[in-house]
C-alpha cells in the first residue's frame, strides 16, 4: 500500500519493491504474479501511479483484483495497458486463459466497508465461467477470503456471507483452490471441497491473536508471498511460502547424487537460550 498511512509507518513501498526484486531474481521465475488486493492505502491517483512503476519492474505479467482499500476506477486510470480492468458490469472479474490451470478472478469490494461481498450478480457471472469448461482445473482468487479465519477483527471485516459461493464451488469439482488475501498472514481451510488459502503480506503481518476479543495487532514477521507450482494431473497444485528480503541463507547438503559432509553450519535466524 504505498503513500499512505501504512506505507509512512511500515514502508510498504519500500517492501514491495524487495518482493519484486524477490521474484525477478527466483531461479525458477513465476509465470505471472496474482496481486489480490488492497493494493494501496487511501485509493488515490498518485498511490496507484508509484504502485504501476514499482510493478512495472515485474519481468513476468501480473494481474491485479481490488481489495477493501482500493478504488476500481482509479485502478482502471492507473493500468490502462490491463484491459482485463473492465471486467463485467463495472465488478473487476475476469478469467485469465493463457495458462493451465485457468483462473477466475473474483472482485469482492464493496466502496467505502471494509467488509466483502459477493452478490448474486457477481456470483452468476461465476457459475457461468465455471460452466464453460467444467473440466478444465480452475483457481479461483479474490481479496476476502470466503472462510472464518479465528482473527475475530479481521473476521468481523470479512466476507459477508460465503453460502452463495460454497453452493458454487461444491457444484464444480474442477476448482482446485481459492487464493485470497486481506488477513496478512497464510492459513489455509478445506473448503466447498477444495482448498482455500490466504497469502502472507508483503511488508507487515497481522499478529495471531486468536482470541474472542476483537483486537487488531500487527507485527513486522518476515514478509513473504505464495508460490504455487502447477504439477498437473493427480499431483495438482502445491502451495509454498517464499519469503523475500534475502535475509535467510541457504546451504546445499545434497547435489550431483551425492551428500556434502563438509557443508558450512547454519547459523539460527531466532535467538536460542
Amino acid at each position: 500500500m504505498p503513500e499512505g498511512m501504512a506505507d509512512r509507518t511500515y514502508q510498504t513501498a519500500r517492501h514491495l519493491r524487495v518482493a519484486v526484486a524477490h521474484l525477478n531474481g527466483l531461479p525458477q521465475r513465476p509465470e505471472f504474479v496474482l496481486c489480490t488486493g488492497d493494493l494501496v492505502d487511501r485509493g488515490g491517483d498518485e498511490e496507484y501511479a508509484l504502485l504501476a512503476d514499482i510493478l512495472g519492474q515485474l519481468t513476468m505479467p501480473f494481474y491485479l483484483i481490488p481489495g477493501n482499500h482500493d478504488d476500481r476506477a482509479a485502478m482502471r486510470r492507473a493500468f490502462p495497458g490491463h484491459a482485463y480492468l473492465a471486467g463485467h458490469d463495472g465488478f473487476m472479474q475476469y478469467t485469465i486463459e493463457a495458462w493451465e490451470p485457468r483462473l477466475i478472478a473474483l472482485d469482492t469490494l464493496i466502496p467505502g466497508e471494509p467488509g466483502g461481498r459477493l452478490c448474486p450478480q457477481r456470483l452468476d457471472w461465476l457459475h457461468e465461467r465455471l460452466g464453460e469448461q467444467p473440466d478444465r482445473p480452475t483457481i479461483i482468487f479474490m481479496h476476502h477470503p470466503p472462510f472464518r479465519t479465528g482473527l475475530t477483527k479481521m473476521d468481523n471485516a470479512g466476507l459477508e456471507d460465503n453460502a452463495g459461493l460454497v453452493g458454487i464451488v461444491r457444484r464444480h469439482a474442477q476448482v482446485e483452490a481459492v487464493l485470497a488475501g486481506h488477513v496478512h498472514r497464510f492459513i489455509t481451510r478445506r473448503f466447498a471441497g477444495t482448498v482455500a488459502m490466504t497469502a502472507p503480506g508483503p511488508a507487515h503481518q497481522v499478529d495471531l491473536n486468536l482470541g474472542a476479543e476483537e483486537k487488531l495487532s500487527l507485527i513486522m514477521e518476515p514478509p513473504a508471498g505464495l508460490l504455487h507450482l502447477w504439477l498437473g494431473g493427480d499431483d495438482g497444485l502445491v502451495s509454498h511460502v517464499s519469503y523475500t528480503g534475502g535475509c535467510y541463507q541457504g546451504v546445499t547438503v545434497f547435489a550431483d547424487g551425492q551428500w556434502i559432509r563438509d557443508a558450512p553450519p547454519l547459523a539460527p535466524s531466532i535467538p536460542l537460550p
